[in-house]
């Protein structure tokens, strides 16, 4: 092992800064689903809310796990510790699973825009989780 320190990118902190308020809004969104806050989920059609609300509890865990594990995962991109693969990759895992769940489901409610807005989440988190093994393989990360 050399004793050379690896000079920490500067995309590190703009890519670990970005996904920290990403992944931050959708914890925010999974407690306030979570919790049934009415003002915040007012917006949405009653066919949604009902949906999202009636979820089996599994597809409760894998959500936790895709927006927890992504914000987990920028914490730990910023700390510069290779736990931040790991976490992106379940944080993906369990997006592409939840979202996989509802696009199968004959009875989930469409909605205008949603099934675009889950391809965004999805590319986001596949990319973070291969950044931050990019960024362990170059060693950035320990």
């Amino acid at each position: 092992m050399s004793d050379t320190t690896i000079k920490t990118p500067w995309h590190l902190w703009a890519v670990g800064g970005i996904s920290l308020l990403w992944n931050a809004f959708g914890c925010y969104d999974f407690t306030m689903t979570a919790t049934n806050n009415a003002a915040y989920l007012e917006p949405y059609p009653q066919e949604l809310r009902d949906y999202w609300l009636n979820m089996p509890t599994w597809t409760w865990i894998i959500w936790a796990i895709g927006v927890f594990g992504g914000l987990l995962g920028s914490l730990a991109l910023l700390l510069r510790l290779k736990l931040a693969y790991p976490l992106f990759a379940a944080s993906f895992l369990g997006a592409l699973v939840s979202m996989g769940r509802s696009y199968l489901d004959k009875d989930a409610p469409t909605v205008e825009g949603m099934a675009v807005m889950s391809l965004v989440i999805l590319a986001i988190a596949l990319i973070l989780a291969l950044y931050a093994r990019w960024l362990s393989r170059r060693e950035v990360l320990r």
